[in-house]
């Protein structure tokens, strides 16, 4: 049976065909008409009778003893399209998986809990993953087949043959199943790790120097293809590279955000970041806009500002949140999810970058006089070229080397550039435009926020303040129930999905930082009460870790623990440092002890790949070098915070009152004719200061 099996996903495995989308029509409607979720709503019509993840679904699958065909995407998987349109809205393949199979489309951005279990598994039997992700299970939902995107005639053909082989040799489907589904449940065990000492600060240089090995010095990023931003990764090396006083991974870091904010990969147009780059210049992207990545981000650049004044990154996080304002806000408050890869190009075709890509011709006519230096600056040549006489705009030169080589001023550079620019997004915003995700996510949200607060913190526009406190307060509005938990999902007016760990962690995480910046304890409550809700509710004593889900959910085949940082860090990495900072403010609670217990159990991965863990990093930075408690009090108490919080000093936290507060750091410091402003470790300060530059060097 394992060979049938494995010959099956070799043989999908090596084919791959493309066709034109084909018209949708509406003659059939299923279940997910009643869904909210627009990837959902997308495959309403299909003939398939598809239906949602609910534990109804899965109960009449073991009542009719009918395999599951469980197919996750999202809204914006260019993939995801190109299948539903080869198979899904085909008649034939609607009747093969009608009748042998209950077909259940799955919103990976809804439903990451179960996308999690079944990636793990398709990786287990393939060695390889990625969306559409489509699985074949037993009726209680253990696995035992996966493929990705499979064309027509294979998938009709595989699913014929999977259905005969339930039929004529269920005990030995049922042994795979399980078999594959006790190694799901191995795969993601933690050892609680009580022996072990902290990481330290020489293993921590090691593990740095094994990955420089994999640093792409000239282009940025690694050295590899497609190039993903990884905004954790670099976000770590600024804090080490500034900590340790490391100028060649500051230089590395540079060289990175640089190139990024160059590259394709970067709407100079419209602003905002891609997916990723299929390339190793940053060239090309994956269309796909999505709210997580520029969140991060707009982070990251912020804080890259800070430590820089690099005009290139103020003015990425600039642009970065217009777009977003443009795209993605809505009147409640909330941020988007994304928008799609594809849109329909002249001839009313969905392609991939129809939306952002430039001719020659197109570019010409639309800017006369100016195209010799608009040409030059984004390599309007064979470096810029795609494909299809298409060009994507791509820097490789900064702007003094272009102004010299024209004899003129980078301000009269900066100048026309930016009115060319102004005269493409007025053609542009003629086109069709991509399709938006217009459901809201609690996790992603918080990301946003977070961005929101870095890009107040060290730009001090008030602009991005009012629209943090907007999004803020549509948070615990919408997304926060009665009794304290969180909704994973918001859409129509709707919210629904109980909140898994990540929802809970970024928004502890952003309220927090919003709390630093604003003063206002409400936003430290939330987050506190968020922490201990997480706690009660998510906490694994055995393993000193966080389930990603709570313990008042349905559990499939195992409740994930999730501690590799991806594009997003993991959950539980950003809850250890949540408890780190809440430990600094309320001592008595077991935050520290929590935190310094998750990072001992994972620690034994980094030696071997730090990457995968960079925001764990910071954990061991914060541990082993001074961490700073800032306390300021008195009538200036907002001044004095913005001033200091405008520094990178990623090892402090910052509280502030005009009188005594509730909380310990902010006790018995009150000085009635004066601000002052206290630095402490662990509670203990030194002489407290007037000035923010006096605080400043205390540190």
């Amino acid at each position: 049976m394992k060979k049938v099996l494995f010959f099956i996903i070799i043989t999908i495995a090596t084919l791959s065909c493309k066709q034109k989308p084909k018209e949708v029509t509406h003659e059939h409607t299923n279940a997910l008409i009643h869904e909210t979720s627009p990837y959902l709503l997308q495959h309403a019509h299909n003939p398939v009778n598809w239906e949602a993840w609910h534990p109804d679904v899965l109960e009449r699958a073991k009542k009719e003893d009918k395999l599951l065909l469980i197919s996750i995407g999202y809204a914006a998987c260019h993939w995801c399209h190109v299948m539903e349109k080869e198979c899904f809205e085909d008649a034939e393949v609607a009747e093969v998986m009608n009748k042998n199979f209950i077909n259940i489309k799955i919103d990976r951005e809804e439903r990451p809990d179960v996308d999690q279990i079944y990636m793990d598994a398709i990786q287990m039997i393939s060695g390889q993953g990625g969306w559409p992700l489509n699985i074949v299970a037993l009726p209680d939902g253990r696995p035992f087949w996966g493929a990705t995107y499979v064309p027509k005639d294979n998938w009709i053909k595989s699913l014929e043959q999977l259905a005969e082989l339930y039929k004529k040799d269920k005990p030995r489907v049922t042994q795979y199943a399980t078999d594959l589904a006790n190694g799901l449940q191995a795969i993601n065990l933690v050892e609680n790790d009580k022996d072990s000492d902290l990481y330290s600060l020489d293993q921590l240089e090691v593990a740095i120097q094994n990955w420089t090995q994999y640093f792409d010095t000239f282009l940025g990023g690694h050295k590899r293809a497609p190039k993903f931003m990884m905004p954790n990764n670099w976000d770590f090396l600024l804090h080490y590279a500034t900590a340790m006083d490391k100028p060649k991974i500051m230089e590395f870091v540079d060289t990175t955000l640089t190139r990024m904010a160059y590259g394709g990969v970067y709407d100079h147009v419209g602003g905002g970041f891609s997916r990723y780059a299929v390339d190793v210049k940053w060239h090309v992207p994956h269309f796909e806009k999505m709210l997580y990545d520029n969140g991060q981000l707009t982070s990251l650049y912020a804080k890259a500002y800070a430590v820089t004044k690099n005009e290139l990154y103020k003015n990425a996080v600039e642009e970065t949140i217009n777009f977003v304002q443009e795209e993605l806000l809505d009147r409640s408050g909330g941020f988007y999810s994304s928008l799609d890869a594809d849109s329909l190009d002249k001839n009313g075709e969905l392609i991939e970058g129809a939306y952002y890509v430039w001719t020659k011709e197109e570019l010409t006519r639309l800017l006369g006089d100016d195209f010799e230096l608009f040409q030059k600056y984004f390599n309007i040549n064979s470096y810029g070229y795609w494909e299809e006489e298409n060009y994507v705009l791509i820097r490789d030169k900064n702007d003094e080397e272009i102004a010299e080589e024209f004899n003129i001023s980078v301000s009269e550079l900066n100048a026309q550039i930016n009115e060319n620019l102004d005269t493409l997004k007025k053609e542009r915003n003629e086109r069709s435009k991509p399709r938006l995700d217009d459901k809201i996510l609690t996790s992603w949200n918080g990301l946003m926020l977070k961005g929101l607060v870095d890009a107040y913190r060290y730009l001090g526009n008030d602009a991005y303040l009012k629209l943090a406190l907007k999004n803020a307060e549509f948070i615990e509005r919408e997304m926060i129930k009665s009794d304290g938990s969180l909704y994973r999902n918001h859409k129509a007016g709707k919210s629904t999905i109980n909140g898994f760990l990540e929802d809970y962690a970024s928004v502890i995480d952003a309220y927090f930082s919003l709390y630093e910046v604003t003063f206002d304890e409400k936003w430290l409550d939330l987050a506190k009460n968020l922490l201990d809700h997480s706690k009660k509710h998510f906490f694994d004593e055995a393993s000193g870790m966080f389930f990603y889900t709570s313990d008042e959910d349905q559990s499939l085949i195992r409740r994930t623990i999730e501690v590799d940082d991806n594009v997003i860090s993991s959950s539980n990495s950003i809850m250890a440092i949540n408890l780190y900072k809440f430990h600094k403010l309320y001592p008595k609670e077991p935050y520290g002890t929590m935190s310094e217990q998750m990072l001992k159990n994972v620690q034994k991965d980094f030696d071997r790949r730090a990457q995968g863990f960079a925001n764990w990093l910071h954990l061991v930075l914060f541990q082993n070098q001074d961490f700073y408690e800032i306390a300021i009090l008195g009538e200036d108490y907002k001044s004095l915070g913005q001033q200091i919080g405008k520094e990178y000093v990623p090892n402090s936290i910052l509280a502030g009152s005009r009188k005594e507060g509730n909380l310990e750091l902010l006790k018995n410091r009150e000085n009635p004719n004066k601000t002052l402003v206290y630095v402490c470790i662990e509670g203990a300060c030194k002489l407290p200061v007037t000035k923010a530059e006096e605080a400043l060097k205390q540190l």
